[in-house]
C-alpha cells in the first residue's frame, strides 16, 4: 500500500472529517427555502389584502345606498325631497369609509333612483356619480326607462331589482381598480365591482323641481356630482 505524504494524509483526514460533519446542513437548506418562504409568504399578504378590499368595496356599497334610502330633510308640512348637497354628503361619507384606498383617483360610485314612469315601467329618474375612474352605469344612464314599459329594471339580468308605484330604489354601482401591495404583475388588473340597493325608508318628493331632474339644488347652490 502506497503511504501518503504528511500533507495528503491532512487533506484526507480533513475531507473525511468534512464529509461526515452535518451541523451546517440546516443553515444550508434555509439557505434555499427562505426565498422560497418569503415569495410565499407576501404572495398570502397580497391575496388577503385583495379579499380585505372586496369586503370593503362592497361595504361602501351598502352602507351608500343605506344612507341614501334615509336622506328625508324638509318639514312635516310637505314631502321631504332630496339635494344636491344630501348627495355630495353620501360620497363625503364613503370616502372616509374607503380610508387608505385613494377612492376617489381609482374608483366610481354611481347612484341611481330606481322608480316608476307614468306608464308603469321601470324610470332612472336621476344619476348621481362620484370618483375620477372612467366607468358608465352597467344598467342605464339617466333617463332610461322615461316611457314605456320596455326598461325591466336594474340588477342581474332575470333577478332586476324593481321599484313599486310611489317609492323609489336608491340602487348603487361601485367600481374600483385594486391596487397591490408588490405582486401587481402577477395579479394582474384587478377591478372590483359590486352593486347595492334600498327602497327608500319615508315617503319622498318623487318629482323634483319643474326645471331640473328629480334633485333639488336650493340657495346656496351646491356643486352637482353629475356622471
Amino acid at each position: 500500500m502506497m503511504l501518503l505524504s504528511r500533507p495528503r494524509r491532512r487533506l484526507a483526514i480533513t475531507a473525511r472529517r468534512l464529509a461526515r460533519n452535518v451541523r451546517a446542513t440546516v443553515l444550508i437548506e434555509m439557505a434555499f427555502a427562505i426565498p422560497f418562504l418569503v415569495l410565499v409568504g407576501f404572495a398570502g399578504l397580497e391575496i388577503a389584502n385583495l379579499a380585505l378590499t372586496h369586503t370593503r368595496i362592497s361595504q361602501i356599497g351598502l352602507n351608500t345606498a343605506d344612507n341614501a334610502s334615509r336622506i328625508a330633510a324638509g318639514s312635516n308640512l310637505s314631502l321631504p325631497p332630496i339635494r344636491e348637497i344630501d348627495i355630495n354628503e353620501l360620497f363625503i361619507g364613503a370616502e372616509k369609509q374607503a380610508d387608505a384606498l385613494d377612492f376617489k383617483r381609482h374608483g366610481r360610485i354611481i347612484l341611481s333612483s330606481l322608480e316608476r314612469n307614468k306608464d308603469g315601467g321601470q324610470w332612472i329618474h336621476w344619476q348621481r356619480c362620484y370618483g375620477d375612474l372612467a366607468v358608465s352605469s352597467a344598467y342605464g344612464a339617466q333617463g332610461t326607462g322615461k316611457t314605456g314599459t320596455s326598461f325591466p329594471g336594474m340588477g342581474l339580468k332575470g333577478k332586476e331589482v324593481t321599484a313599486a308605484a310611489g317609492t323609489a330604489v336608491m340602487f348603487v354601482e361601485i367600481s374600483y381598480d385594486y391596487q397591490p401591495l408588490l405582486y401587481g404583475k402577477w395579479l394582474g388588473a384587478r377591478r372590483i365591482s359590486t352593486t347595492a340597493a334600498f327602497n327608500i325608508r319615508e315617503p319622498r318628493d318623487l318629482d323634483g323641481p319643474k326645471d331640473g331632474d328629480g334633485v333639488y339644488n336650493p340657495s346656496p347652490a351646491a356643486t352637482k356630482s353629475a356622471c
